[in-house]
């Protein structure tokens, strides 16, 4: 993309104010720097005889003969493809910053910020991604959850946990962990300043351990404040099942990402159309959202009885008559 940029590109760039069909290109105040850069560059061309014999040579004809040595390498060290292997590194980079669209998409993102990428290489790019790979087998497979994937499990025993970004508070608290229990949908809700793998521990002990006990398994996405080093060693120390999700792919994350839009509509609506007060808020929209329910399709609080620990209402899981687990 450099050599590109620098051979032709600039040029054509500059004499648009740094646009592309009238939207600004990407990290264009590097590119304008290195433009700049460029202009200043002095190249001094100046002949020497380079057939002379040594007594006759002087410091500029070795200096020469040094340039040569290092030109004459074989052919099998040269990178003659470099330019189609710079194509493809840039197809990779699009096709992953846009999200692993599929390649008509990846072409449009990629020419809006001002890259010329070619079918073939984004093509080539998708057919080789591991990510688009493992997003075809979920979709291909029958989800687990069809047939009831949730089964094995107890009331507590396994949750879907997710953050969502609201406007910060005076206290400085500006996201929510989510927590949705899997074989009820029942949602629990834990405000904190940042999302980092401690906040997330707190919020788990607070929210889930303290209160259910000791999940089995915890499902997330790939996010850092998820997958790290701290989360794994206490997740091993609990005898924790950790499994993140497949990125890019909404199915795995279906009951979270339900709850987290329910929540937010909620607490928009009890803010009067914006998040005003959504900490102060934050108990009773999580109660609405758990109490929730339609003609065709009951809430958490509908579908299962409650029983109440600590003052806290919790679903009790009932099979063929016989109670499962009591909490």
């Amino acid at each position: 993309m450099v050599a590109n940029a620098l051979w032709g590109w600039l040029n054509r760039w500059k004499k648009a104010n740094w646009q592309r069909r009238g939207k600004p290109i990407w990290a264009a105040e590097i590119w304008q720097d290195i433009a700049a850069r460029v202009e200043k560059l002095t190249v001094k061309v100046r002949h020497v005889d380079a057939h002379v014999s040594k007594s006759q040579a002087n410091k500029e004809h070795h200096n020469n003969e040094q340039v040569d040595k290092a030109a004459k390498v074989k052919v099998s060290q040269v990178d003659l493809d470099w330019q189609h292997k710079g194509e493809v590194f840039l197809a990779r980079w699009a096709h992953d910053a846009s999200g692993h669209q599929r390649r008509d998409a990846t072409y449009r993102w990629a020419r809006d910020r001002g890259v010329d990428l070619t079918m073939d290489n984004i093509s080539q790019v998708i057919h080789n991604c591991e990510t688009c790979a493992a997003i075809k087998q979920a979709k291909r497979v029958k989800p687990l959850w069809y047939g009831g994937r949730w089964l094995k499990y107890r009331y507590g025993e396994a949750w879907q946990i997710d953050y969502i970004t609201l406007p910060q508070t005076r206290q400085g608290k500006r996201y929510v962990l989510t927590m949705v229990e899997a074989t009820t949908r029942w949602l629990k809700t834990y405000p904190v300043p940042h999302a980092t793998a401690r906040n997330t521990i707190l919020s788990l002990e607070k929210q889930v351990l303290w209160r259910h006990g000791t999940p089995e398994r915890i499902e997330s996405d790939n996010g850092t404040h998820f997958k790290n080093g701290l989360i794994n060693t206490w997740a091993r120390e609990h005898s924790i099942e950790w499994i993140y999700h497949i990125p890019y792919h909404a199915p795995a994350a279906e009951k979270v990402e339900r709850c987290n839009g329910l929540l937010k509509t909620t607490l928009k609506a009890l803010g009067g159309g914006t998040f005003k007060n959504w900490e102060l808020n934050l108990a009773k929209a999580t109660w609405m959202v758990n109490t929730r329910g339609s003609i065709n399709q009951a809430g958490p609080a509908q579908s299962e009885p409650l029983h109440t620990v600590d003052g806290d209402k919790v679903p009790v899981v009932h099979m063929k008559g016989i109670l499962r687990k009591t909490v």
